[in-house]
């Protein structure tokens, strides 16, 4: 046997077990079942903090982020305060969640007159492409909190990407 294969041999069997059985394998996330969080509903929106954004020509609503509203869960979800507008003054507002990975919403409250929130009487995970009126939540996912289905990083490039109306990576 030559030096040369005794030497790739040799490093082979050294590596053999850290192949076999990376120690970083319990860190990959499809790994582990994904979890939602708990929500806790954030005050109701203030008309000063409403960022409009443009949720295309589908419709002649005017659509709203409440941007103290926004959070980034530990289970990937952005939640955020959205606010529909009507061309006669009327509003509609609710407390939704985008889960990016997935292209998925759910609501989580409707708001009230009276500026409190109530639960909804459905619930559940929705997908984006398959309900033709989720004009805004599609927008806001596809173009501002994910875009290339991954999540933004931060609150603040939220923000940012709201105020852009379009996300920076989208740019690229």
């Amino acid at each position: 046997m030559t030096l040369r294969r005794l030497l790739i041999l040799l490093i082979c069997t050294a590596l053999l077990p850290a192949c076999a059985n990376p120690p970083f394998k319990d860190e990959f996330e499809s790994d582990k079942p994904w979890i939602e969080q708990m929500t806790q509903l954030p005050a109701y929106p203030e008309v000063k903090n409403l960022l409009a954004f443009d949720a295309g020509a589908v419709t002649g609503n005017q659509y709203l982020v409440d941007t103290t509203s926004i959070k980034i869960g530990q289970d990937d979800v952005i939640r955020f305060t959205l606010v529909v507008k009507s061309s006669s003054g009327a509003m509609n507002v609710s407390y939704e969640g985008i889960r990016c990975a997935t292209s998925e919403r759910k609501l989580y409250a409707l708001g009230r007159d009276d500026k409190t929130w109530v639960k909804p009487r459905i619930s559940e995970w929705q997908q984006l492409d398959i309900v033709r009126q989720f004009y805004a939540q599609r927008e806001l996912a596809k173009n501002i909190f994910c875009p290339h289905q991954q999540i933004v990083g931060s609150t603040e490039e939220a923000i940012q990407a709201l105020k852009a109306g379009m996300h920076r990576s989208i740019f690229r």
